[in-house]
C-alpha cells in the first residue's frame, strides 16, 4: 500500500472515518469481548454526529487535536486518527484504525508519527493509549512504537 498523505480530516471524511471505527471495531473486538460490549463501542466511539463535530470544532477544544486521515494514492481514506493533550505534558490517543487491506504498510505507523508530532507542538512529552481489551490485537503494533503497560490496557511511552 502505497500511503500518498496524512492530512488534518475534513467533514467530508466523517462517514469514511466512521464506517472505518465501526469496521475496525467489529474486526479486532467481537471475538475478544463479546456483542454487548462492542454494541456499546460502536455507540460511543462511531456516531456520526459526534465524529461530525469533531472534526468542525473550530480552533478545536481545550486539549482536543482533532482527527487526522491518511490517503492511499488513489485519495482514498485508508486510516484515521485522533488525539489531544487533555493534561499538559501528557499526549492521549483517542482513536488508531486502518482498513484491512491497508494494514501492515506503515499507514498505522504514519498516522501515529503526525499524531504525535501534533501532541508534541501542543507541549507533550509522554503519550497514552487506552486498549479496549488487554489481548488487544493492536497491543504488538503499540509495543514496536515504544509503548509500554502502565496498568491493565493502558500504555505509554515518553516522546
Amino acid at each position: 500500500m502505497q500511503l500518498a498523505d496524512v492530512r488534518a480530516a475534513e467533514a467530508a471524511d466523517a462517514t469514511t472515518i466512521s464506517r472505518l471505527l465501526a469496521e475496525s471495531i467489529r474486526g479486532s473486538y467481537e471475538e475478544i469481548l463479546g456483542e454487548i460490549p462492542v454494541r456499546r463501542l460502536l455507540s460511543a466511539q462511531c456516531a456520526l454526529p459526534r465524529i461530525r463535530a469533531e472534526i468542525e470544532i473550530p480552533g478545536g477544544a481545550p486539549g482536543w487535536l482533532g482527527w487526522l486521515v491518511a490517503t492511499g494514492t488513489d485519495g482514498a481514506v485508508v486510516g484515521a486518527v485522533a488525539g489531544g493533550v487533555p493534561v499538559p505534558g501528557e499526549g492521549e490517543l483517542y482513536a488508531l484504525a486502518v482498513t484491512p487491506g491497508a494494514r501492515r504498510g506503515g499507514v498505522g505507523t504514519a498516522l501515529l508519527g503526525a499524531a504525535t508530532d501534533r501532541m508534541r507542538a501542543f507541549g507533550a512529552h509522554r503519550q497514552r493509549v487506552t486498549l479496549p481489551a488487554e489481548q488487544d490485537p493492536s497491543l504488538p503494533f503499540y509495543e514496536r512504537q515504544g509503548f509500554a503497560p502502565i496498568g491493565t490496557a493502558r500504555l505509554c511511552r515518553s516522546l
